[in-house]
């Protein structure tokens, strides 16, 4: 796609020049020189510069804050994904981040390999081989691998505390050794040639196991299968629920319940799963929902969430680390003792600048947090 088919695909000769759009961005507040607007006008006015060498189309963390309060409802990450992808074929891209290990893993992913997914889940809880529900793990065992070891961080206890979850609701799902990465990354890498890959492999898979909703607790997993895979396979055949709308269900019937802890917490949205995806009371509830926890609010929230500072494993710079001190400084502010997060990027990119904060301050996963308190 050319850059005047993407400005109109997405509306961007659209722009006001008011700078509602950097006004909002959280780039912008710490790097003065990055502009959602200036990025756009560059193509609309056809500079000498080529607009496919800027390097602030990898510096934008797609976290959509800009077009929610855009009024003329331009969708900039969507521009900045597609010229994303416009720069790739011509052999351009941005700097990827823990030397481009992610990236590597994805693609080979889109290889006919032999994994072994489903190993840690035999050992957590109770699988089937089959059944109506597909619990789709995405790429937590992938970050295991690279932040266990060095970090101490275990970001499996996240979808072990999905599959707890699920079992103390009488589902025992699906999940199977040659699930793939959803791709996420890969597509906002301006790689949408192997996401395509990846996004066929995984809806093949789950349409022959027979599997009627596949739930989700990775946000950019949820998003990506509801939004974009459609573009790539069309109808999914299979409904896609987020885990924590699942689950609130199940406590607001009765169903689930919670011993009770004494904490003071607060809640930080991920971008995809709050702003995009519009899930923002489900996870809130079943924090409240344990008796004992006090919630409170950091000054953004909901829809006016910070990002997490990194996306798609790029560019991951100074910048990213102010604006990852900056939300881990509202969240001390609450007077909370714990950070809770629902995505596990957002929880290794908080906790990464963590370790170079002298904070008192816990960073949990909601699924380890509900899991650890499951009444039984």
């Amino acid at each position: 796609m050319n850059l005047p088919d993407i400005v109109n695909k997405t509306h961007a000769y659209y722009c006001l020049d008011c700078g509602i759009c950097t006004g909002s961005c959280p780039v912008s507040k710490v790097t003065p020189d990055f502009s959602p607007r200036l990025m756009v006008e560059k193509v609309l006015i056809g500079e000498e510069e080529n607009p496919l060498e800027d390097v602030n189309i990898w510096s934008c963390l797609s976290c959509g804050q800009c077009s929610s309060r855009c009024p003329s409802n331009i969708d900039y990450p969507e521009f900045v994904r597609m010229v994303r992808e416009e720069a790739v074929l011509q052999g351009k891209g941005g700097v990827q981040a823990h030397r481009g290990l992610f990236q590597a893993v994805m693609r080979l992913q889109t290889l006919d390999l032999k994994q072994s997914k489903t190993d840690w889940a035999r050992e957590a809880g109770r699988i089937s081989e089959s059944g109506d529900t597909y619990y789709f793990v995405g790429c937590s065992p992938f970050f295991e691998v690279e932040f266990l070891d060095d970090w101490g961080l275990d970001v499996m206890d996240g979808p072990r505390g999905v599959l707890k979850l699920l079992n103390a609701v009488g589902i025992e799902p699906v999940i199977h050794d040659d699930e793939r990465c959803c791709g996420h990354d890969l597509m906002w890498n301006g790689d949408r040639e192997n996401f395509a890959r990846l996004a066929r492999r995984n809806v093949d898979l789950i349409r022959g196991l027979g599997c009627k909703r596949v739930v989700f607790h990775c946000p950019e997993g949820y998003l990506t299968f509801k939004k974009y895979y459609p573009e790539i396979v069309g109808e999914l055949g299979f409904e896609t629920v987020h885990f924590y709308e699942l689950m609130a269900g199940e406590l607001k019937s009765g169903v689930l319940g919670f011993a009770p802890m004494e904490e003071v917490v607060t809640y930080h949205d991920p971008c995809r799963l709050g702003r995009q995806a519009g899930i923002m009371d489900a996870p809130r509830s079943l924090i409240s929902g344990i008796p004992g926890v006090t919630l409170r609010e950091m000054d953004h929230n909901r829809e006016n969430g910070i990002c997490c500072g990194t996306s798609a494993w790029m560019n991951c710079s100074a910048c990213s680390k102010e604006i990852q001190k900056r939300r881990l400084g509202e969240a001390v502010a609450t007077g909370a003792g714990t950070l809770v997060t629902a995505c596990p990027k957002c929880r290794v990119h908080l906790s990464c600048a963590l370790r170079d904060m002298d904070l008192d301050l816990k960073i949990r996963d909601i699924n380890d947090l509900l899991a650890q308190t499951l009444k039984t």
